[in-house]
């Protein structure tokens, strides 16, 4: 039985390589229309032709020798990258592929004999495959643009901020996950290594809610700080946020906490030796004792 398929199926190859040969103009000008008709066609004409022209040769070339589609998978895949890339929908990637065995088939049926029929239904499963084959390589390529996109946007909502020569600070805003404390430790620890800073400020007030998990988030972060020899100091605590720390009974232990960001750099400043004096000249004064 395995002999009978496999001559079927090398006789079906052999059938379609000589129709895509003998009909070449004719099948690939209604493949090119078929591509184009879609959304991304329109969007993607001017190089629609060469990008299916290769795939057409690389096909041809496959039929040719015994089956061996390596070279014409690597298209696909870089044509299904590509097109994630550049914002492709999934069915305009598929129609690409799909669309081939459409314009096969006026030609197979004004051929009209049974083993072109036959050599038709080989040749739809092998579309199918390196049609499916084309979607997973789309749908595993925009995984990753969003994947990246979203460790993007997950830096940039984590800024690390020097506020004072020895102090920097890391703004919040919204939710506190462990992916993002994750980013916002990694931040945090690589500024303190690279500008020597000794005191970081926390600042939460962006942070809509704060239960345990925040908490040990905050807490885990700190430790980390003060391992590398930094104090921390948590600024943002609304009354809120206080209300319902003491009421999930969460603890900060000696970690010190200010309700604005303002009260936590006036803190973080008398710990790094500046003194405030009250009056005109209280700029000179700070900055004097800095010098």
């Amino acid at each position: 039985m395995g002999v009978t398929l496999s001559i079927h199926a090398d006789a079906g190859r052999r059938r379609i390589e000589e129709l895509l040969h003998e009909q070449e103009d004719r099948v690939f000008k209604r493949w090119l229309e078929i591509a184009g008709n879609s959304a991304g066609g329109q969007a993607d004409r001017a190089g629609l032709p060469g990008q299916l022209r290769e795939i057409y040769q690389a096909l041809r070339r496959s039929l040719g020798d015994s089956g061996d589609f390596s070279d014409l998978r690597g298209l696909l895949a870089e044509l299904s990258q590509t097109r994630a890339r550049q914002g492709f929908t999934p069915t305009d990637t598929a129609i690409v592929v799909f669309g081939l065995k459409e314009a096969l088939h006026g030609v197979i049926e004004d051929d009209g004999s049974p083993e072109a029929a036959k050599a038709f239904i080989w040749f739809s499963r092998v579309i199918d495959d390196l049609g499916l084959f084309t979607i997973e390589t789309y749908s595993a390529t925009r995984e990753k643009i969003i994947a990246d996109q979203a460790e993007q946007l997950l830096e940039l909502s984590t800024p690390v901020v020097k506020l004072w020569e020895g102090i920097v600070a890391v703004p919040l805003v919204g939710t506190l996950d462990s992916a993002r404390t994750q980013v916002v430790m990694e931040k945090l620890l690589q500024t303190l290594v690279d500008t020597g800073s000794e005191h970081a400020v926390i600042d939460i007030t962006g942070v809509p809610a704060v239960d345990t998990e925040v908490a040990q988030h905050l807490l885990k972060t700190v430790v980390a700080a003060r391992l590398m020899g930094a104090e921390c100091v948590i600024s943002g605590i609304r009354p809120q946020i206080a209300h319902t720390i003491v009421t999930l009974g969460i603890e900060f232990g000696d970690i010190v906490t200010k309700a604005t960001l303002a009260d936590a750099l006036a803190h973080t400043l008398r710990a790094s030796g500046v003194q405030f004096l009250k009056g005109r000249q209280s700029r000179i004064a700070m900055r004097t004792v800095e010098e």
